[in-house]
């Protein structure tokens, strides 16, 4: 009797628990509402940067002149949000560190040592050299390549060592990083002052006619590893786990590197170097979702990116008057959230 009467009582006090990645009612509940404010702010963001500041009236047809010539940096900022959301959340699973992001491999690095180089062997013009599709496509190959020969090289053969592939990515990061800063030295002043503007990670160096190849871009690269959620869930237990969960860890680890490389790829060829975005846009989204499935994970991870960007465009538009540098805010919240993470955790 006793046992009939417990059983009743057991079903309904589980009813509202789950195995899956949201446990509870109210664990999913809140996911939805934090989603739902994230989607608020993201629209506000973008409306604000579309009427405020806006010198013709409301509904005009000059409003909506000027409202589509700005609409370009709003899609250059979904674009960037999406790459950075996706890729950082993806490396920080195959690495199994939430410290890192893809700006360990030299992608940045690599930026400035072409966009520097062009300057100190063309001149002033050497600017122009880098500004077009075909440019923008070459800047992107380049990177790939090299990420994808780096990635080929130290994850094969027996010794593969994912930790060793991250040391001489740092490696020759610093190296073409100095390369730069020195290169940088025998500029002139002139030449110097044209360069700093495209060092910064900014959203007026994005030009719409690169649209046509980044958005493809992110739609494969970014497409793939959403799809991939499920396994990224298994990689994200580790090695040994996934090996005996019947998956290759190497073939995957090195398809997602591959995809990864490419979204940052994009990302640093359009708008510059944003050193601390991914970590800001990864860290704030596992707080946010409270979770380790990558299907609500990325969401979360691309519109707090989209919200980090538009206000920072936002404010560098509006209350400095620094139209389109968003890097100078990212890398300060992004930095102190890093050194809050660090303490928080007293470790690496």
């Amino acid at each position: 009797m006793a046992n009939l009467i417990s059983l009743p009582a057991l079903a309904g006090h589980n009813s509202s628990r789950a195995s899956g990645a949201m446990p509870t009612s109210k664990v999913r509940k809140r996911y939805w509402i934090t989603l739902g404010i994230m989607i608020a702010l993201a629209l506000v963001f973008a409306a604000g940067l579309l009427a405020w500041d806006n010198p013709m009236p409301v509904g005009s047809e000059g409003f909506w002149i000027i409202a589509k010539m700005r609409a370009g940096s709003i899609l250059t900022m979904a674009v960037v949000a999406a790459c950075q959301a996706i890729a950082t959340v993806s490396f920080q699973t195959v690495t199994n560190n939430r410290l890192l992001t893809p700006s360990i491999m030299g992608f940045e690095a690599l930026y400035r040592v072409v966009q520097t180089g062009a300057v100190f062997f063309l001149g002033v013009a050497g600017i122009t050299f880098f500004t077009g599709v075909s440019q923008f496509a070459l800047q992107v190959a380049i990177m790939v390549a090299l990420s994808v020969a780096l990635y080929g090289w130290l994850l094969s053969g027996k010794l593969g060592n994912i930790q060793i592939m991250l040391l001489v990515g740092i490696i020759i990061g610093t190296g073409l990083g100095s390369v730069a800063t020195f290169m940088q030295r025998m500029l002139t002043p002139s030449e110097f002052d044209v360069l700093t503007a495209r060092l910064f990670g900014s959203m007026t160096n994005a030009d719409m006619s690169y649209m046509p190849l980044a958005i493809p871009l992110l739609i494969v690269a970014g497409g793939y590893l959403v799809a991939s959620s499920k396994k990224l869930n298994i990689l994200a237990l580790g090695k040994e786990t996934t090996i005996n969960l019947g998956i290759n860890h190497r073939r995957e680890v090195m398809v997602t590197l591959f995809f990864v490389s490419i979204l940052m790829a994009v990302s640093t060829a359009l708008v510059g170097p944003l050193t601390f975005l991914g970590f800001l846009v990864a860290t704030l989204a596992y707080q946010l979702a409270d979770t380790y499935d990558h299907r609500f994970i990325y969401p979360m991870a691309f519109l707090a990116g989209f919200v980090v960007l538009a206000g920072s465009y936002f404010i560098m538009k509006n209350v400095f008057y620094a139209q389109g540098v968003v890097g100078i805010i990212i890398e300060a919240v992004g930095g102190i959230t890093f050194l809050i993470f660090i303490l928080r955790k007293g470790r690496l």
